[in-house]
């Protein structure tokens, strides 16, 4: 039996991303070239067909970023197109007993509805899927967000069942994919590395009343680029994170944290802090901590908090760009801080 559908789109592989990319939108006014009717019926993804990928920075691996504002979040979901005219009466001509269409990203239809609202031309839907217009326009569909479709809000788009629209026309509902909006996704996708400072004394043997010189090496910090591109639509946008500052908690109140605050600015080499300094005892450190007891009496060790703020903005289609919430990586050392031991002769 012949499954009419639309695939299922993790951002698992490459192939898989291109098979969906080219059945959404080829032979359109906007797509690629290509077979854009295959076999199966197939005519997009029920998952968004956004391609996410890292540009710059962060290495292999990495840790997402937090918004500093914990009221904001990227878009729940939005409206992209998925089909154009031929290929929906394609998906709908192939429909057997038993097999439905999505017409958003929750709702599935069999062969009755779909005649009625999209080859008859129900509730104000162009007749004949739009034939007419193949080329000049396409289908559009509620997705959502992968890293949020199981919230209330993912659903907010399905109010609307997939609908028409013309090239070069802003579809007429109010979460139609924009720039702002892939970037908004992409820094879902943002990875910084890890937290990892230079301590001296080392972490293993802190001393109660030493300072604790903390740093990093220039380049130990860079910005991190991830873009975010909806294929054959000319959209996209491009997040960057950039780190500003090293904060600093040292998982007791009896410390002091150096500058005041425990900030450290990140330098534009990448470079936080001082190296240690041999021979000035009494310097205090550029970025640091003074414990001023011993971890003893907390368990054996100390939480010691190293957060990095990244400052976020965003570039995209037709020269559009702006800010968007700073993010912050955190990362926890325990540390054992000891008492001074004297002899005493």
């Amino acid at each position: 039996m012949r499954t009419v559908r639309l695939a299922i789109l993790g951002l698992a592989t490459a192939s898989q991303l291109l098979f969906c990319m080219q059945s959404a939108f080829a032979q359109n006014g906007i797509g690629l070239e290509g077979d854009s009717n295959p076999d199966d019926g197939t005519i997009g993804a029920t998952a968004t067909q956004v391609v996410v990928r890292q540009t710059g920075g962060g290495g292999q691996g990495g840790q997402p970023i937090s918004a500093v504002d914990t009221n904001w979040t990227p878009p729940a979901c939005w409206h992209e197109p998925v089909a154009s005219p031929r290929e929906l009466e394609q998906a709908v001509n192939a429909i057997e007993n038993g097999n439905l269409v999505p017409v958003n990203s929750r709702l599935q239809w069999g062969v009755d509805l779909m005649h009625e609202y999209y080859r008859d031309g129900g509730d104000g839907n162009p007749e004949n899927y739009n034939l007419d217009k193949q080329g000049k326009g396409m289908w559009w569909r509620a997705v959502r967000n992968p890293n949020r479709e199981d919230e209330l809000e993912a659903g907010d788009c399905d109010q609307q069942l997939m609908f028409w629209a013309d090239d070069g026309a802003e579809p007429d509902v109010p979460t139609a994919i924009t720039p702002e909006m892939l970037a908004e996704y992409a820094y879902d996708s943002v990875k910084v590395p890890d937290t990892e400072i230079e301590m001296q004394p080392a972490d293993d043997r802190l001393k109660v009343n030493l300072p604790t010189w903390i740093w990093q090496e220039p380049a130990a910090f860079d910005e991190v680029r991830v873009r975010a591109e909806l294929p054959g639509t000319g959209l996209w946008a491009e997040t960057t994170a950039t780190p500003t500052s090293l904060r600093l908690d040292p998982g007791t109140e009896d410390a002091e944290v150096h500058p005041e605050g425990g900030e450290c600015a990140i330098d534009d080499d990448g470079s936080v802090g001082e190296r240690y300094r041999r021979g000035e005892p009494d310097a205090v450190p550029a970025c640091g901590i003074t414990y001023r007891r011993s971890s003893e009496a907390a368990g054996g060790s100390y939480g010691l908090k190293a957060s990095i703020t990244w400052e976020v903005d965003w570039t995209g289609t037709g020269g559009t760009g702006g800010d968007l919430p700073d993010g912050v990586f955190e990362t926890t050392y325990d540390v054992t801080v000891e008492e001074i031991q004297t002899v005493v002769r």
